[in-house]
């Protein structure tokens, strides 16, 4: 028997919604990765191109020849007769161990040691020089015996600024800290800076008692306690050490009680001990 049209029929499935499946998520995905393989290759790109703008823009870095040369040529400016000491010093070994090899019988050995010597003579008397050089050059100059003591390098612990100055001469006095105790250079005339390193040595006595305190001034050498500017350091590290590590420690935690350099207080009203004005106050 035929159904009639309007007779319910049985329920169709309803129609589902065609989930993406691994072939379409391959299809976007194959999609989308050209573009993210660019963004990925565009990024070492500019990652180089800016590697090679920094390495541009950096300052070439100087080689050991032309660092020789600078220091020579800084070295000769101030003190001329250095070329002919470097000279002395490169000649004489070599001559030395060729008349040695003619004598013994083996010349050219001699005459290769004789050459090695040499420069190496020759390097440590520019060295010398070079430093005595640079401290002509900071001869006189405001803070001279600070960069004398900070050219020490170990066992001393040397401050930066100048631990007192003297506002009208700008005198000043540099500490530096170690176990032979305590060292005050004073910067400046010894018959003038005498007086700021006494004051000085009198706040380190109350900090630190028992500690020895060592005082010196930059000078010429004719005054009673002037060192020489390139003789400081030598001076200093030649003291005898009495304080142990851990003294040390502690004392420069003590020193540090005393802060640094104060500045002059201005002149004019107190602002600290200034009345104000009741009657202003008021509205009056």
């Amino acid at each position: 028997m035929a159904r009639s049209p309007r007779d319910p029929s049985p329920a169709s499935p309803p129609k589902l919604t065609k989930a993406a499946g691994p072939a379409t998520s391959a299809k976007r995905g194959a999609a989308a990765t050209p573009a993210a393989g660019a963004t990925a290759a565009a990024k070492p790109a500019r990652g180089a191109r800016r590697a090679k703008l920094s390495r541009a823009e950096r300052p070439k870095k100087q080689g050991r020849l032309r660092q020789l040369k600078a220091v020579y040529d800084m070295t000769v400016k101030v003190d001329p007769a250095t070329r002919w000491w470097i000279l002395l010093a490169f000649a004489a070994p070599l001559v030395i161990g060729l008349v040695i090899g003619i004598a013994t019988g083996h010349p050219i050995y001699f005459t290769i040691l004789g050459l090695m010597v040499g420069v190496l003579a020759a390097m440590f008397v520019l060295a010398r020089r070079a430093e005595r050089a640079a401290y002509l050059n900071i001869a006189g100059q405001k803070g001279a015996a600070g960069a004398a003591l900070g050219s020490i390098r170990r066992g001393w612990t040397v401050e930066q600024e100048p631990v007192a100055v003297d506002p009208r001469s700008q005198d000043m006095v540099f500490r530096a800290v170690g176990r032979p105790g305590i060292v005050l250079v004073g910067d400046g005339p010894a018959n003038r800076v005498k007086k700021l390193l006494e004051g000085e040595r009198r706040k380190v006595a109350r900090i630190a008692p028992n500690v020895p305190v060592h005082l010196m001034s930059v000078g010429d050498g004719g005054a009673d306690g002037e060192v020489p500017l390139a003789k400081v350091a030598g001076r200093v590290q030649r003291l005898k050490p009495v304080l142990t590590k851990g003294e040390v420690a502690a004392v420069q935690k003590r020193l540090k009680a005393l802060g640094g350099l104060r500045p002059p207080v201005p002149q004019g009203i107190d602002p600290m001990r200034a009345r104000p004005d009741r009657k202003a106050m008021r509205g009056r």
